[in-house]
């Protein structure tokens, strides 16, 4: 069968992999695509849960902002990972907002027409609910970490974590990567300065590339040696 662009996009999430393909036809039918530019918001926090999305190309970040206006990420997603779904399956608000980091295409499925599409579909339901608890254990151990750890552990887990995802070029600057850890953009420059002098990562302009991963793997794992 020859597939629709929608349809290979849905297919190359795992979510959606393992459907026939009379059903990633049927899926595809129901599917929207999206275009964002830079900095463009998918959706805002508190936002009616309209749609979850697929991203096919570019990149996405999910977010919160304090009562102050301080920007935290969450989350990142990159083409074939899915984002949304919870409030869709809650029937609840947006609890984030979500926004295209580069110039960002998007698969997007009604909320309705999706459940619709469940209801004789619960292997599918239950695929769901295995990456969204897998979230939920990443979330738990960010958490921990925040609480625990020293902040050059924060930073280079966070570091590892957008690697094991996007590779060892990360396109963040140093106030994107300061939010991520939670720290200010002062304390995030000179932990980067510190990993640059030994040898560990280096950076050009919007980046920060990963040189040294053994290294930073250690440094994520406790107090840096003296």
């Amino acid at each position: 069968m020859q597939f629709s662009g929608k349809a290979q996009i849905l297919r190359s999430s795992s979510i959606f992999s393992s459907l026939n393909d009379d059903e990633l036809s049927e899926l595809a039918g129901l599917a929207i695509e999206h275009g964002l530019t830079p900095g463009e918001f998918v959706f805002w926090d508190g936002d009616a849960p309209e749609r979850f999305y697929i991203v096919a190309e570019g990149k996405v970040k999910v977010l919160k902002h304090s009562s102050l206006g301080k920007e935290f990420i969450i989350a990142f997603f990159g083409p074939g990972e899915m984002f949304g779904e919870v409030a869709v399956f809650e029937n609840k608000p947006y609890p984030a907002s979500a926004q295209a980091i580069t110039e960002t295409k998007l698969v997007g499925v009604q909320r309705d027409d999706f459940l619709s599409f469940l209801a004789d579909r619960p292997q599918v339901a239950l695929r769901i609910i295995s990456v969204l608890a897998g979230r939920l254990r990443d979330a738990q151990g960010r958490l921990r970490d925040i609480a625990g750890e020293r902040v050059e552990q924060r930073l280079a887990s966070v570091l590892l974590m957008l690697s094991a995802k996007l590779g060892l070029t990360l396109p963040f600057t140093r106030q994107e990567i300061a939010d991520m850890v939670g720290t200010t953009t002062e304390t995030a420059i000179r932990i980067i300065s510190q990993l640059k002098d030994r040898g560990i990562i280096s950076t050009v302009r919007g980046k920060v590339i990963i040189l040294d991963e053994e290294k930073l793997r250690l440094l994520s794992e406790g107090p840096p040696q003296v």
